[in-house]
């Protein structure tokens, strides 16, 4: 993912951006720069709110996390935000945290223009997040197969013979 420097140096923001913003992409980009909120992404079902505050605390004062939940199941799904009550210290995070391990999961930081309720629950159809739909590999930590390769399984095998 290419990062693009901000005028000043402080902070580069990757190409990614939300397509549900409310906005036109001036005031996304604006809200990227000042923003003290992290998207955090590829993370276990099962890794908990305590272990990501203990790793993400070690940049600075951590605000509130907020856990991303399947919104059919409200399990988690993968992912969460970090809110810092500074941008230092989310500047810290993206800068030492981005691409280290946690829970055996290579995980991945990325700026965020604020959370606001509602964005806490996944996208995909099936509830989960979108990119678990259409998984084709199996990964424990992440409930399995891919949502529509494991419904195709469950089909199949529900079949008689």
């Amino acid at each position: 993912m290419s990062k693009r420097k901000h005028p000043s140096g402080a902070a580069s923001l990757s190409q990614y951006r939300d397509q549900h913003f409310r906005g036109n992409r001036h005031e996304q980009e604006q809200k990227l720069l000042a923003s003290s909120t992290l998207y955090i992404g590829n993370l276990s079902f099962y890794t908990s709110e305590g272990q990501i505050h203990e790793l993400f605390g070690r940049a600075g004062d951590v605000k509130r996390i907020v856990m991303g939940l399947d919104k059919v199941k409200k399990t988690p799904c993968g992912f969460c935000f970090v809110e810092y009550y500074t941008r230092s210290d989310a500047e810290v995070a993206i800068r030492y945290i981005n691409g280290t391990r946690l829970d055996d999961r290579i995980i991945r930081t990325d700026w965020d223009t604020g959370f606001k309720e509602g964005r806490q629950y996944g996208r995909g159809k099936t509830g989960g997040q979108v990119r678990d739909e259409y998984r084709t590999d199996y990964d424990e930590a992440r409930g399995g197969y891919g949502k529509m390769l494991a419904n195709k399984i469950r089909r199949t095998s529900d079949v008689p013979s």
